[in-house]
């Protein structure tokens, strides 16, 4: 048992150790690719983002409305209804929004990342693509990651604008919550240092998010069972990795 445990930690070790040389490949030809190839790097964000968009406005103004329902009904204890916009203003811009956002990324667009680089790998086409002297990390590899990391804050900021809407709309329009009130309370208690919080997670959840659909697309056994194990550790991995990282942030920010 000692054995195994030992392996599986130096497994791990040398694991995250290719992880981190690969994101600095990545980051090294990032410049170069946002100057030579920028077409492909707003083809991916197109891909990443504006796809994801429907699925992501829809949880947005839903889970929106549940903070109001839920808003409601525990500030209506304290006599304080009116505070209903402040408190999905909180939740969405800090929490849920990067959040959510970074979950809902992951399932659409981290698995769409790694099965098109895995199956791109399984039928040899990076293999091509070195032989007529291609980098397969500028050409496939790092428009993909950019274009997640571009996408995803403008993602949370769009998933934190509809939930607010739909906070109104419970609030105001079915609850009876006062609009001006409601308003009111949220800009004289929201902070910009609250944004800027909700902001910061959104990047290093975009980061997060398209580095692990890259790796483990890049790094998947090339046949069909190698690409779906590849595609479910990608959405696995990044929201263990979302989570952990919510708790750092937070912790980081109330310092």
């Amino acid at each position: 048992m000692i054995r195994d445990l030992w392996y599986t930690f130096t497994d791990f070790l040398q694991t995250f150790g290719k992880l981190q040389l690969f994101f600095v490949r990545l980051i090294l030809n990032s410049p170069s690719v946002l100057l030579q190839r920028g077409g492909l790097v707003i083809k991916q964000i197109y891909n990443a983002g504006a796809l994801s968009l429907a699925i992501i406005m829809v949880s947005g103004l839903f889970v929106g409305g549940v903070l109001g329902l839920q808003g409601f009904s525990i500030l209506s204890k304290f006599n304080a209804e009116d505070s209903i916009g402040t408190f999905a203003a909180f939740s969405l811009l800090k929490e849920l929004g990067p959040v959510i956002t970074a979950l809902l990324f992951a399932g659409r667009a981290g698995t769409a990342l790694a099965s098109e680089i895995g199956l791109m790998k399984a039928t040899d086409q990076l293999s091509a693509m070195e032989m007529m002297a291609i980098d397969p990390l500028q050409r496939v590899l790092v428009p993909r990651f950019l274009g997640g990391v571009i996408s995803m804050p403008m993602l949370a900021a769009v998933f934190s604008v509809i939930g607010l809407f739909g906070a109104h709309i419970v609030g105001v329009n079915m609850l009876g919550v006062d609009q001006g009130a409601f308003w009111q309370q949220l800009q004289a208690t929201l902070d910009m240092s609250d944004v800027y919080e909700g902001i910061f997670k959104s990047v290093v959840f975009g980061i997060v998010a398209s580095l692990l659909a890259v790796w483990e697309g890049y790094n998947a056994i090339p046949t069909a069972e190698g690409v779906g194990r590849a595609t479910t550790r990608t959405v696995v991995i990044t929201a263990i990795a979302v989570l952990i990282l919510d708790f750092m942030i937070t912790a980081l920010f109330l310092e």
